[in-house]
């Protein structure tokens, strides 16, 4: 298999200037790819490792990239129950540019959530996304439920 770094290239700034668009970002690719990254690498902390590779194994090569830079998979998973919680989990992974992010606002951090969710249903299933679901705290699953018609 002959590894073909430009179309990752290539699909990765598709993937970003349309992630950008649907994040109502105007042309601010690089906000975008932080608040992205962000909010993956707080679900990463969140979910069991066996979800974590049941999902990136969904996704394009490009965002399995995102998903896994930096990740210790040894790390002790952060205690967090609800959504106050999970924002404040992204904007530490989008420290110190999370005021500029994310506002000093939870409806503008949650909505970036919700959007994100909605907008990965492009590459993972339906099924892959109830599992991860099923995988949150209880008052986190909405994150996750509200957005499976997507």
């Amino acid at each position: 298999m002959a590894l073909n770094f430009n179309q990752y290239a290539t699909e990765g700034n598709t993937f970003l200037k349309d992630y950008t668009k649907q994040m109502a970002l105007g042309k601010d690719t690089d906000k975008a790819g932080r608040i992205f990254t962000a909010i993956m690498h707080a679900l990463r902390d969140i979910i069991p490792p066996e979800e974590s590779l049941q999902f990136i194994a969904q996704l394009p090569m490009f965002l399995k990239g995102v998903y896994v830079n930096g990740w210790n998979i040894k790390k002790k998973k952060p205690k967090v129950k609800n959504m106050p919680e999970f924002l404040e989990l992204v904007r530490s992974h989008d420290w110190p540019a999370a005021v500029n992010d994310f506002e000093y606002s939870d409806d503008v951090a949650e909505r970036y959530v919700d959007t994100t969710f909605i907008y990965l249903r492009k590459y993972v299933s339906l099924g892959e996304m109830e599992d991860i679901r099923d995988s949150l705290p209880k008052d986190l699953k909405s994150m996750i439920y509200s957005n499976l018609m997507f």
